[in-house]
């Protein structure tokens, strides 16, 4: 009895050798990467398209050779739009996974969620779009496992204050927002301190809550006032509602806002008649001429059979930017990639060419896309 004890326990312990060296071999020739992203909930459009870009991007390097000859393997999660799920997932993909890099969440809010634990097991972790000012850098100092390849809040909110009172001579204006978001107030707090400082002056500012279907009482209410412009810094979900009940109620005036309107939701639900006269910043659009920019939308058509949004040319970049640092650092632990990303310089995107600031924020040019028939009809480039 015992001899075959011995027996099955020597066979247990060689069959457990074969499987450690067979994945140290397979190890050896991949590169893990985590996603961690909002594939359902409330901000699952976001989520959705960064992956999409993301998956165009490692397809293509991967065919290329993969990263210094190792493939890269996604190891992908939904975190719901929840930003206690986001961080359970980082801490997964850090720990069980041993993922080199962790990319997404899409939201500010899910994002910042991750960050104490990227920093306690210092595996880095970038964002193509979380906006707000504190995301990489705040009060304490930088969050050093934290990056970002999108611009900040306070950027779109000057850039579009500035358009307001220079492109479209506006004087007054009316802001719409939900109160209780990050992402609103930085916009509206930006937008308001350009704007009265280039000699405007917000007459109304008018708060509704995420999930609000019907923003008639607030349409009514201002309809009194005298204002150029509305300033709405939200998300295609309502921002589509408001436009279209605005618009039904006779008020005309240019509509404002950020890169939360870029989702075809926001057609669907404003309708194409309502989405004139309609200025939005953002990070990408498909009227940008450069031959990075068309190589990327053939790529993505091919592949999706669809034209990309900003969402999908954010993920296809902060996969590449990812990838680029991971190529020039000197070996794939967690703080030589971060090291490499820190030093990235003129960075070649679809969403523009950029640097990475010592706040491990991209330094780069915003667009402003103009709506007709809820169609993109022109851009024009600002900022830095």
């Amino acid at each position: 009895m015992k001899k075959t004890v011995s027996i099955l326990l020597l066979a247990a312990l060689v069959l457990t050798l074969f499987a450690g060296c067979s994945n140290s071999a397979s190890n050896a020739n991949e590169i893990k990467i985590g996603i961690n992203y909002e594939l359902s909930g409330g901000a699952a459009t976001y989520g959705q398209g960064s992956v999409e870009g993301i998956k165009l991007a490692v397809e293509e390097i991967n065919a290329e050779g993969g990263i210094n000859g190792k493939k890269i393997v996604l190891v992908e999660y939904d975190n719901k739009s929840e930003p206690a799920e986001a961080t359970a997932l980082s801490t997964r993909l850090m720990t069980k996974d041993k993922v080199v890099a962790v990319l997404g969440p899409a939201t500010t809010g899910a994002f910042k969620a991750t960050i104490p634990e990227a920093i306690k097991h210092k595996v880095p972790v970038a964002s193509g779009s979380a906006t707000a000012d504190d995301v990489t850098a705040d009060a304490n100092g930088v969050k050093e496992y934290a990056f970002r390849i999108c611009f900040s809040d306070s950027y779109q909110g000057t850039a579009m204050a500035n358009f307001a009172l220079s492109n479209l001579s506006a004087k007054k204006a009316v802001i719409i927002m939900d109160s209780a978001s990050d992402y609103a107030k930085g916009l509206a707090e930006n937008f308001t301190k350009t704007f009265e400082a280039g000699g405007g002056s917000i007459v109304a500012k008018e708060a509704y809550v995420a999930g609000d279907k019907d923003f008639n009482s607030i349409i009514t209410s201002i309809k009194g006032q005298e204002f150029d412009v509305v300033f709405i810094p939200g998300y295609y979900e309502e921002a589509g509602l408001i436009i279209k009940q605005a618009r039904a109620q006779g008020i005309d005036v240019p509509v404002l806002g950020a890169d939360g309107f870029d989702s075809p939701v926001l057609l669907e639900l404003a309708g194409a008649e309502a989405l004139n006269n309609v200025f939005f910043s953002n990070h990408y659009s498909s009227l940008d001429e450069s031959p990075v920019v068309q190589e990327f939308i053939k790529n993505f058509k091919a592949k999706y059979n669809k034209e990309p949004d900003a969402f999908n040319a954010l993920g296809y970049d902060v996969a590449m930017f990812v990838a680029d640092g991971i190529r020039r650092a000197e070996d794939l632990k967690g703080e030589s990639v971060k090291k490499a990303l820190e030093e990235t310089n003129n960075f070649e995107g679809v969403t523009g060419t950029f640097s990475i600031d010592e706040k491990h924020n991209a330094v780069k040019k915003l667009v402003i896309i103009e709506l007709k028939d809820g169609k993109q009809a022109s851009v024009i480039r600002a900022g830095n």
